[in-house]
């Protein structure tokens, strides 16, 4: 597990290498389990926010979930294991643009 809070932003690491995890459903009203392969999980936490980002692998292949949660709402993305390189690349030049306009 890794915490680091240089920008007041906490993250851990938590690698769940080949194994089933068996979850709840977010949806309160009814739980239900989903078993999950997640191959690894990273949590970041900044102010509010809560950001999980899951490797998952299921049939048709890996994918990244990203999920936001504030309060008890929670939003999602899911990235294609394919693409993950475009994504990311997109984001390190967001990243530049806003180093290069000083924030």
């Amino acid at each position: 597990m890794r915490a680091s809070s240089a920008s007041g932003v906490n993250k851990t690491l938590t690698r769940r290498e080949g194994s089933s995890i068996l979850k709840a459903s977010f949806n309160r009203r009814k739980i239900t389990a989903v078993e999950d392969d997640i191959i690894c999980t990273e949590k970041i936490i900044a102010e509010r926010k809560t950001f999980f980002l899951d490797l998952k692998q299921n049939a048709r292949g890996k994918v990244v979930r990203i999920t936001e949660k504030v309060s008890s709402n929670r939003d999602r993305i899911m990235v294609p294991a394919e693409i993950l390189d475009d994504f990311i690349a997109a984001l390190q030049d967001i990243r530049e643009t806003l180093k290069q306009q000083g924030e």
